[in-house]
């Protein structure tokens, strides 16, 4: 693969290249590791910055509907969207169905919009394991605005946060007790929480709801990076559109706020961090799984069945010989 030709393409917005590249990035092979790590640092040299918007909340709560709807409002005001879905993977084929794109018709249409539903392989936390650098990818192919779609399992979605810029938390109307809205987590990463489905019959419960979600946040301990009134609770409806251009407007003001008093590029810093820590994690447990590794697991396993070690000693021999390797 034409590393440099790939590249130039990618700055250039072609959408075809920038889907060979994901590709490229989401393969466990290590030829394609190295050239992954080649194309990115290429990238990296161009330093574009889009809006990474990360968006959560439980299944059937209208994520791609609202999805679909917000994006094809940003691009009615001139901007390029790029959406970024994961779809959980079966833990006994492996297998995902992938069926983000074929939700998002309309969407899926627009010359100005890229989607890519990706697996999660079993990678916990919402997000695929090389979602963050899909992301990148997204960057240098000059979208202005990425969304980020977990795979919509509940309060334990907050790896996302970790690669986003804006972190929104959908939610349903009547779909529990205030209660909910104190739990940590999930609740203590939102930016916003959008109440969505606030038309029809549901209207009236989404605004009830709405409420009792923003007094659930005075609950919740000051955050520094956040200005007066925020994190905040809103209603939108995907189906009619209501809401979503004063959704966009408060996430503009925030994003404006935080980048006036110096909390975007702290937070960007702070994530490069934690990324870092994740990728010399994720290399040391790639160490278990060479033959030389499995075979020594295999020998130590052996003596702690028998009762000839006991777990603690035989992991301690273990890393001993693993770092003498």
């Amino acid at each position: 693969m034409d590393i440099d030709s790939l590249s130039d393409r990618i700055l250039n917005g072609e959408r075809r290249a920038l889907a060979r590249a994901i590709t490229l990035v989401e393969s466990g092979r290590e030829d394609h590791r190295a050239q992954a790590t080649e194309l990115l640092a290429h990238l990296a040299k161009s330093k574009r910055q889009s809006l990474r918007i990360g968006l959560s909340g439980t299944p059937g709560v209208g994520k791609s509907t609202f999805i679909e709807s917000f994006g094809m409002m940003l691009i009615a005001q001139g901007l390029r969207v790029a959406v970024l879905a994961v779809d959980p993977s079966s833990s006994r084929s492996g297998g995902s169905i992938l069926g983000d794109k074929t939700r998002m018709e309309r969407l899926s249409r627009e010359r100005n919009a890229f989607i890519r539903p990706s697996p999660s392989q079993s990678h916990l936390g919402g997000v695929a394991r090389r979602t963050r650098e899909a992301i990148a990818l997204c960057e240098a192919a000059a979208f202005d605005v990425v969304l980020i779609e977990t795979v919509g399992v509940g309060q334990s979605e907050t790896v996302v946060s970790e690669m986003s810029d804006l972190f929104l938390l959908l939610l349903a109307p009547a779909g529990g007790d205030e209660l909910q809205g104190v739990k940590r987590g999930i609740m203590e990463m939102a930016d916003m929480i959008l109440i969505n489905k606030a038309d029809g019959d549901l209207k009236p419960t989404a605004i009830r709801t709405c409420a009792d979600y923003a007094g659930a946040l005075r609950l919740l301990r000051k955050r520094p990076q956040d200005p007066e009134t925020f994190p905040k609770a809103m209603t939108v409806s995907a189906v009619e559109e209501h809401g979503l251009e004063d959704a966009w407007s408060e996430m503009q003001s925030l994003t404006d706020w935080r980048r006036e008093a110096g909390h975007w590029e702290v937070n960007r810093t702070n994530q490069a961090r934690y990324w870092f820590d994740q990728e010399v994690r994720h290399a040391l447990l790639a160490r278990l799984e060479t033959p030389q590794a499995r075979a020594m697991m295999d020998r130590f396993s052996t003596q702690v069945g028998e009762g000839a070690l006991s777990p603690s000693i035989a992991a301690k021999q273990m890393l001993t010989e693993l770092a003498a390797d």
